[in-house]
């Protein structure tokens, strides 16, 4: 089992102070940030099974597009090449989703759906 580090303590001992998370986006740093992210949430449960965050206790279905569920498998294996261990397509699909609304807006919400409905037409 990997020791958990306590960024708070290691902020301390460097003189330093905590202001909240950093997000990556894309990129070789999105990347690593979304292994660590795996890694940190991801646990196997008490009665075996593959790995996922405990704390996912809904369940729906979501419809994708061809190239969507593409893009997700490429990106899966891209972090099991990295370490990122046995995660499924559709568990990053539901890791990049919390992520995104975590730091989407409502008016960055209003706009995408504003520029979907124009494209549309």
């Amino acid at each position: 089992m990997k020791t958990q580090l306590d960024m708070s303590k290691i902020a301390r001992g460097l003189g330093a102070e905590r202001r909240g998370n950093v997000a990556s986006t894309g990129g070789y740093f999105g990347a690593i940030q979304l292994l660590a992210d795996v890694e940190a949430r991801f646990r196997v449960p008490a009665g075996g099974g593959r790995r996922t965050d405990p704390r996912w206790t809904e369940r729906r279905l979501l419809p994708l597009a061809p190239r969507t569920l593409k893009r997700l498998e490429a990106l899966t294996a891209n972090v099991r090449e990295h370490g990122g261990g046995n995660i499924e397509p559709m568990q990053l699909a539901a890791l990049l989703l919390e992520k995104t609304t975590e730091h989407l807006s409502d008016d960055e919400a209003n706009e995408i759906v504003r520029t979907k409905r124009r494209a549309t037409r």
